[in-house]
């Protein structure tokens, strides 16, 4: 094994411009080289279709709202990450993409389905037989946001770090409290996929607990 290897970490970047995709991934860029990647930036998913740069990639940040991509990308990435490429991401740029794709949604066990109010004031728990774990641990056990909160659909290969929970309301179609993931990581193959919900705003990823979240999610995911 090369150790002296210097790691590759590609951002693909782009669909929806709610989500401020270039904005919000800059933001991580002088972290990840810092940690010593090598960083490329590509604006279209069909880069996923690319095997040999895939297969050289240790760490795929995606933020891509919405959006298409082609068969052979998400399967090209899916493959890559069953390989050991790592895949990293935040709020819809990664659990609201490519929704007619169901390989995409099977390789990252979430999708974003609503937020209800649109910003809310609401709060995020670490889940406390996970307070320990490497990504979490040292946060505050309780973080409270106002931004849009995250009813996602998920899946049990997950491994959930943190929640939100959704209270019934006078008006509200729920009628009992719903807990959803706010925060998780997902094994696939000798893969890492690292998913945080968190992540609307510019400002959302400027929270302290938020921005330690999400550089040490990136860094877990990578090769």
């Amino acid at each position: 094994m090369d150790t002296t290897r210097t790691r590759q970490a590609l951002i693909v970047r782009g669909g929806w411009e709610g989500h401020s995709p270039v904005e919000a991934t800059d933001r991580f860029i002088p972290f990840l080289e810092e940690q010593g990647f090598q960083v490329e930036v590509h604006d279209d998913p069909e880069v996923y279709a690319d095997a040999d740069k895939l297969s050289a990639t240790d760490l795929v940040v995606q933020c891509f709202t919405q959006g298409e991509a082609s068969d052979a990308a998400v399967l090209g990435l899916s493959a890559a990450v069953a390989n050991g490429t790592g895949l990293a991401g935040w709020h819809g740029g990664v659990c609201d993409s490519f929704r007619g794709s169901p390989d995409y949604l099977h390789l990252t066990g979430g999708q974003w389905a609503a937020h209800p109010g649109g910003f809310v004031e609401y709060d995020v728990q670490v889940l406390p037989e996970q307070a320990d774990h490497e990504l979490v641990a040292g946060l505050n056990p309780t973080w409270s946001l106002n931004t849009e909160q995250y009813w996602v659909l998920t899946d049990e290969l997950n491994e959930v770090l943190a929640t939100t929970t959704f209270e019934p309301a006078e008006g509200t179609p729920w009628h009992e409290s719903v807990t959803c993931p706010a925060v998780w990581t997902r094994r696939w193959g000798q893969g890492r996929v690292f998913v945080s919900t968190l992540g609307h705003k510019l400002e959302d990823l400027d929270h302290p607990d938020v921005r330690t979240l999400t550089e040490r999610g990136l860094l877990w995911a990578s090769r």
